[in-house]
This record gives C-alpha cells, sequence and structure tokens, in this order.
C-alpha cells in the first residue's frame, strides 16, 4: 500500500535540494565565507582541495535474484574540499538495469591517521528506480529515495580504489583518478 504525501511536501523537498545545492556550490556563499574567515589567511575550509572522477569495475549482490544487474556502469565525480567533506553526483544502472543518479554529500576520515587508507560516508538521494521495481528501495514513494552509502578506500598518488555498500544489497568496487 502506497501512502500519498500531501501535494505541499514536494515543495520543502525541493527547497532543501536547491538550497543544498547552493551553499555547496556557489563559491563565496555568506555562510561558507564566514566559517572560511575563521581558518584566517585567506584560505577556506571549503576551498576544493582535488577533483576525483571514478568507475565501478565490479558489483556483486548478496542475494542473488534472477533480475539483478551486477554491471553497474557507474561513473561518478566528486569535489574534496579542505575540510575532506565531498560532494558529487553518479550515474549508473541500479540493480535491474534501470539508469538511475545520486547527488550526495559525504565526508572521509583517515584510518589510524594513514595517508592511504580512509573510510567514507556518503549520503544523498537517489532516482531511477521504476516500476516495477520501485518498491525495492525504501522511501522511494515520490521516485526519490534517500540513500547513505558507505565506503573504505586506498589511495597512492593520483589512483584510488574504494568498496561501497549499496544499503544492505550489494557491494560495488570502485576505482578512479585525483586531480
Amino acid at each position: 500500500m502506497r501512502i500519498r504525501k500531501p501535494a505541499g511536501f514536494r515543495r520543502p523537498l525541493g527547497a532543501i535540494v536547491g538550497v543544498w545545492l547552493l551553499a555547496i556550490l556557489l563559491p563565496g556563499g555568506t555562510a561558507l565565507a564566514e566559517v572560511g574567515e575563521a581558518y584566517g589567511a585567506g584560505t577556506s575550509p571549503w576551498d576544493i582541495a582535488e577533483w576525483t572522477v571514478q568507475a565501478s569495475v565490479y558489483t556483486r549482490h548478496f542475494d542473488p535474484d534472477p533480475d539483478h544487474n551486477n554491471d553497474q556502469n557507474l561513473i561518478g565525480i566528486e569535489a574534496v574540499f579542505e575540510n575532506d567533506w565531498l560532494a558529487g553526483a553518479a550515474v549508473f544502472d541500479n540493480s535491474f538495469g534501470q539508469p538511475s543518479q545520486l547527488i550526495f554529500i559525504g565526508k572521509t576520515w583517515p584510518i589510524a591517521r594513514s595517508e592511504y587508507w580512509y573510510i567514507k560516508l556518503m549520503g544523498g538521494l537517489l532516482h531511477g528506480y521504476k516500476e516495477p521495481y520501485e518498491d525495492k528501495i525504501p522511501l522511494n514513494g515520490l521516485g526519490i529515495a534517500p540513500a547513505i552509502v558507505p565506503a573504505v578506500g586506498a589511495r597512492y598518488r593520483w589512483l584510488f580504489g574504494e568498496i561501497n555498500l549499496g544499503g544492505l544489497a550489494v557491494v560495488t568496487v570502485t576505482g578512479g583518478f585525483r586531480f
């Protein structure tokens, strides 16, 4: 049974997403500038430290289903800020072969103060699970669902690789470049 949301529900969601995107993508935003001034010397923790581009190299579902697709064709890009926060987007084929998109924010933490190993946690909005699979992910009533993706990664110079957990259903290994 589907729960219908009130007609006004879409406007606050759109406003929240819009404000989130503006806060991240517009340089010199008032709130971000004030945070940057606290760091002094004209640097800001919200300056982009690097960009990453990644692609999926391996996917495995924990509970195989004949309908599952293990070839995600994921391509993603992230802006990584000086304070280890990040914002990004990815396009991929979901578990049922449907074109899907994810926009997210996240943060990385070094493992045992290592410059090579890290943990990453991303959260965002997932779109693309449609009939007859729209109920395969929770809270997809509006066609957009919240997503939380934990990952463990390793980096060396300009290369990196990550193991990403997609809910309790799938693990995806990605590889990419930092620049």
